[in-house]
């Protein structure tokens, strides 16, 4: 619901920017304080912004313990793997019990407030413990992707000197074993810093030698601190609570470094004015906890919020027993009564190659809406899945450096209609603007594409800084727009008369093709909508004449198409004049080429990089995030493949 003085989104979104400390002093009254702030923001060295000073809490707190005496048989964390078939619900007496063990643990390895603890786990519960366990003592949890390679988790030991690091066995991943501990042993021995202890959880998948002195199992320290009673400690609202480092880094990690009392505010506002979440319901992110989202929307925010979170291991198509299903996602949708869902494109994007009557084989009654981030949304996807569930889809824009959505609807205030290809118009407190690249003029008219920029200060729950590194954190972020301190979000878009903002795709993703400047993002909107197209990749490839051309990678609905030289020609020729009927000709791919996957992190985004590289026959660089090697086979496959021929006569 609005505040009692505001009409409209519009009243609520101007306060927010115009008198900003009086409206967020309002937000903080949604978390518990220790001690109540005594300054709402601190912008005195811009561009960095302090929150809530002199305020203290606790995370943890405000996600387990202050629900305990309320509702402590309430579920919090529904953990569900489809890999081992297994499902498990701990109530909020129960998280808070397991969270004060593995407090116990860590405190009994040395871990004291500010110190970090290197969380490399898959999507097991012992990870939320885990994290909630940090939060809890006040020390710094940094969550690295479970499965990434010993190379890209080594310079993350070293970025972050953890002084205990929590992993597992293994995880799994479409019924394949991923041994985590040889990674782990092997990224301790490339790092420079060593960490004083390695806490093991035990899954019985895969071999776990210890190495004496330094290795501990999780099972028996759990059991010897059974009745552990580890009071929460109360920090400084300014207080680092996590560093998350972003994907696709090359070089030096960068560690992006969040806040304690900024990021609880931000949450708890984000559930009831976003994602208009109610205490006792149940909240479904399909992400992992080595991403924002999982960090925001599967162990913090719902919890803030007194939801119950399903946390799930498996994939969108593997079912409880191991077999093909589809409809798994909404299995568990029917059985804990999901209300709110939260996804990625990509992953609608795999379902979409399913008949539909998969999303309809359960009673999806108690869903009220399905929320996607994660990249641009194309309008066939969102009205293919709007089409099939029946729910508002609410697509979402935002960064692991905002830590909650900078543009969507927020229905919680005033509903107000989804567009499909926009995640919506700017969240409170983001003074979102587009800017032209390189006069740094803001663009006020509609429809005139120019850089996504936020004026500071960034709102409560964005970064910090760059861990360790201020002045990468201006750099980066600050600088790149002539004339203007205002944080870059590297996206190019635009504004329609009615306020909502498109995102064209990144600012260094744009294609020069003959001195014409064209987002990849228009294009692969174009070709998307095209019957037989279930995913499509645009990216700008160098070439001697033009300086670039797109090249299109398209995944067919039916794979058999791809498989015949006369499908592929007559598909390739629909999907050119398709381009040059919206587009024009400027913006037609040089090929469209047809392949069965497409290269993609393990949490969906396309490694456009490494295409790239690829495509220009150069080295494609750090795999260590492709999710399937084969993808990339593929697309050397496409490339190498003889151009079809039109049939004689």
């Amino acid at each position: 619901m609005p505040d009692s003085h505001t009409s409209s989104y519009a009243d609520f979104y101007r306060r927010s920017i115009d008198d900003r400390d009086a409206f967020w002093t309002e937000q903080a009254a949604l978390i518990d304080w220790q001690t109540p702030p005594q300054q709402i923001c601190d912008y005195s060295q811009p561009p960095f912004a302090r929150w809530f000073v002199g305020g203290t809490t606790n995370l943890c707190h405000n996600a387990v313990d202050r629900h305990v005496a309320a509702r402590p048989d309430a579920p919090a964390l529904i953990h569900v793997s489809s890999e081992t078939g297994s499902e498990r619900t701990y109530s909020f007496a129960e998280l808070h019990r397991e969270v004060q063990r593995m407090a116990a643990i860590l405190l009994s390895l040395g871990v004291q407030k500010g110190d970090r603890v290197l969380v490399y786990m898959p999507m097991v519960a012992e990870a939320a413990f885990a994290m909630l366990a940090c939060a809890r003592i006040g020390a710094i949890h940094c969550v690295v992707f479970g499965g990434f390679a010993a190379g890209a988790l080594a310079s993350r030991i070293d970025d972050a000197e953890p002084r205990v690091v929590v992993s597992a066995d293994a995880g799994m991943r479409g019924g394949k074993v991923v041994a985590y501990k040889p990674l782990l042993d092997e990224a301790i021995r490339l790092s420079q810093h060593q960490p004083e202890s390695v806490l093991l959880v035990d899954r019985n998948l895969a071999p776990l030698p210890l190495v004496q002195g330094r290795d501990h199992l999780y099972a028996p320290l759990r059991r010897q601190y059974l009745d552990a009673d580890v009071p929460c400690e109360w920090v400084d609202a300014t207080h680092t609570s996590y560093t998350l480092y972003t994907s696709g880094t090359t070089g030096k990690p960068k560690g992006v470094q969040r806040d304690t009392g900024g990021y609880a505010v931000a949450l708890a506002a984000s559930m009831r004015h976003i994602f208009e979440a109610r205490p006792g319901e149940t909240y479904f992110s399909t992400s992992d906890i080595g991403w924002v989202v999982g960090h925001s929307y599967i162990v913090y925010g719902p919890l803030i919020a007194g939801m119950a979170t399903l946390m799930y291991e498996g994939l969108p198509t593997r079912g409880m027993d191991g077999e093909p299903d589809p409809a798994v996602w909404w299995q568990l949708v029917e059985k804990y009564k999901v209300t709110r869902m939260f996804s990625a494109p990509t992953a609608v994007r795999v379902l979409k190659k399913y008949d539909v009557a998969h999303l309809r084989k359960h009673d999806l009654s108690s869903l009220k809406a399905l929320y996607l981030a994660g990249e641009p949304l194309d309008e066939p996807t969102a009205q293919w899945i709007s089409d099939g569930l029946g729910v508002p889809i609410i697509d979402n824009y935002w960064q692991t450096e905002s830590g909650w959505p900078i543009l969507t609807i927020a229905n919680g205030v005033e509903k107000k209609p989804s567009k499909f290809g926009s995640p919506g118009v700017p969240m409170y407190g983001f003074d979102v603007q587009l800017v032209d690249e390189v006069t740094g003029l803001s663009m006020t008219e509609p429809n005139r594409k120019g850089v996504v920029v936020i004026e500071g200060p960034l709102p409560p729950g964005c970064m910090q800084t760059v861990w360790r590194d201020d002045q990468r954190f201006v750099d980066t972020y600050w600088r790149s727009i002539p004339g203007r301190l205002v944080y870059n979000t590297f996206d190019w878009g635009l504004r329609d008369q009615d306020g909502y903002f498109f995102i064209l795709g990144r600012s260094d993703d744009v294609i020069n093709v003959a001195g014409h400047r064209l987002g990849t993002r228009e294009i692969e909107e174009c070709i998307s909508g095209h019957p037989q197209v279930a995913e499509v990749a645009v990216l700008g490839v160098a070439d001697a004449l033009k300086g670039q051309v797109a090249m299109a990678f398209a995944v067919l609905r039916d794979g058999r198409l791809a498989a015949d030289p006369a499908a592929r020609l007559r598909l390739e020729g629909e999907i050119m004049q398709r381009v040059d009927g919206q587009l024009g000709g400027v913006a037609r791919p040089a090929r469209v080429l047809f392949v069965a996957l497409l290269p993609k992190t393990r949490s969906g985004k396309l490694l456009r990089r490494a295409m790239q590289a690829v495509c220009e026959g150069r080295d494609a660089g750090d795999l260590t995030t492709l999710d399937d090697p084969a993808a990339l086979d593929q697309i050397r496959d496409a490339l190498a493949a003889p151009k079809p021929t039109p049939a004689a006569g």
